[in-house]
């Protein structure tokens, strides 16, 4: 099957299977999403959305966070997956959000990404879900989605796997992309046991191909 081909045929049926899709996150504003994000890495959403309500409702804005110590913000994530090291990354983060853009989150990627805990991933997140940036955010789900699927091929890097799909997928299309993969991996193409016999994408997935060869 063609490159392009196997795109089409993925896109077609997102579209048609799963015509929204959004963030799990749950937040009210770029502040709160930027913190839940950074918060989710290694560690799921739900845990993340059981945590920030206490988080959010000790630090509302970045304004009260930035004068918080790593210390006092580590009380509020303790149950997140490094958190340690993520309430470091939360005060620091904070500190210069409003010390250089005013408490405001920036909507440019390579500004984002000079804050404290926020990589390409994340600033692309944000770019995705609140401006709707035609940017391709590659986490775990998606890396590994693209490369079982086959519309990554050789890809070693969340990055290179970015390039792949921002090359093949109309740029419009990015922003909700980002979380048909996402989802799919999620509760579909699980990481240890992919649910191929609920799958709606086996004919043009590469993964189901080369396992179930007769």
């Amino acid at each position: 099957m063609r490159r392009e081909d196997r795109y089409k045929a993925v896109i077609d049926y997102f579209e048609k299977a799963m015509p929204v899709a959004e963030s799990e996150l749950d937040f009210e504003n770029p502040y709160q999403l930027l913190v839940a994000v950074i918060l989710s890495a290694q560690c799921t959403d739900k845990r993340v959305n059981l945590t920030t309500p206490a988080l959010f409702k000790a630090y509302p804005t970045p304004f009260e966070l930035a004068k918080a110590s790593a210390e006092e913000i580590y009380e509020y994530i303790r149950s997140i997956s490094y958190p340690n090291n993520k309430a470091k990354n939360l005060a620091a983060m904070a500190r210069m959000l409003v010390a250089e853009f005013g408490g405001e989150v920036p909507s440019d990627i390579e500004q984002m990404m000079r804050l404290p805990g926020v990589g390409r991933k994340t600033a692309n997140v944000m770019g995705a879900v609140i401006w709707n940036k035609e940017v391709m955010p590659v986490d775990t789900h998606v890396f590994r989605v693209s490369a079982r699927i086959g519309l990554s091929v050789g890809a070693k890097t969340p990055r290179a796997t970015e390039l792949q799909l921002e090359k093949y997928i109309p740029s419009h299309l990015l922003p909700i992309a980002h979380h048909w993969l996402i989802l799919h991996g999620r509760y579909t193409c699980l990481a240890r046991k992919p649910k191929c016999d609920e799958c709606g994408l086996t004919q043009w997935c590469n993964h189901y191909c080369a396992t179930h060869k007769k």
